[in-house]
């Protein structure tokens, strides 16, 4: 990888690290920022917000772990892109039900930082 496309990588893996932990740490918090955020009250909508955190914890630090040691990057990126598009496909489909605003301003999140995704792993 080129010195560009290193640090890139490890930004982008450092920001999915942190929104992860924002999300196992501070469940109720980080799921206000979500559309539907009035529904983040209670165990379950915490209990899958912590998930979705590790999920994003794991590759993020699968992806660091990788550049820092000069392994395989490319299926870590294309694994954080897949999850990407699938937050947005979940956006798409419960759309209807969702407050109009925060479910535009979050789907953009998502499919932006899905094509960020394929965009790093073009560059490889």
């Amino acid at each position: 990888m080129t010195p560009d496309v290193t640090g890139i990588t490890r930004a982008v893996a450092i920001g999915r690290i942190a929104l992860g932990a924002s999300f196992v740490l501070a469940p109720g918090a980080a799921l206000r920022a979500w559309p539907g955020h009035h529904l983040a009250e209670g165990p379950v909508p915490r209990l899958l917000a912590r998930s979705v955190g590790v999920r994003d914890i794991a590759l993020g630090l699968g992806t660091l772990l990788a550049v820092e040691h000069d392994a395989p990057v490319r299926g870590w990126l294309e694994a954080a892109m897949l999850a990407d598009a699938g937050d947005a496909a979940a956006i798409v489909l419960g759309f209807r039900h969702l407050p109009r605003m925060r479910a535009v301003a979050m789907l953009g999140a998502s499919v932006g930082a899905a094509v960020a995704g394929r965009r790093l792993v073009s560059a490889l």
